[in-house]
C-alpha cells in the first residue's frame, strides 16, 4: 500500500503563487507515475500535471507555463509549483500515484486533497 498525503493548500490572491507537496509512504519503491489532479466545485476531475521516477513530464494543456511539476525521489516527494493564479484555479487538488507498469491515470492510490482558493 501506498500512503500520499498533500500539504501547502491554502487561500491567494490572483497573480500570487503556491506551491504545494505530495509526501509518498509506505511501499513506495512500487511507484512509477506520480501526479496532480484537480476537481473545482461541480465540475469533474482533471489531470493538471504527471511526472514519471524518470522524470519525464506532461500537463494539461491550458497550465502549461503556469504550473511546473517536479519530484525529488530521494524524499518520496512530488511538488507543483503554481504561479500568476488565477480565480479559475480555485479547487480541491489531489495527488495520485501509480505503480510500476501503470499509467497515472490508471493510479489507485490518491491523497486526502488540499484546498486552493484563489480570491482577493
Amino acid at each position: 500500500q501506498v500512503q500520499l498525503v498533500e500539504s501547502g493548500g491554502g487561500l491567494v490572491q490572483p497573480g500570487k503563487s503556491l506551491r504545494l507537496s505530495c509526501k509518498a509512504s509506505g511501499n513506495i519503491f512500487s511507484i512509477n507515475a506520480m501526479g496532480w489532479y484537480r476537481q473545482a466545485p461541480g465540475k469533474q476531475r482533471e489531470l493538471v500535471a504527471g511526472i514519471t521516477s524518470g522524470g519525464s513530464t506532461n500537463y494539461a494543456n491550458s497550465l502549461k507555463g503556469r504550473f511546473t511539476i517536479s519530484r525529488d525521489n530521494a524524499k518520496n516527494t512530488v511538488y507543483l509549483q503554481m504561479n500568476s493564479l488565477k480565480p479559475e484555479d480555485t479547487a480541491v487538488y489531489y495527488c495520485r500515484a501509480a505503480p510500476l507498469g501503470y499509467a497515472l491515470g490508471l493510479g489507485m492510490y490518491w491523497g486526502q486533497g488540499t484546498q486552493v482558493t484563489v480570491s482577493s
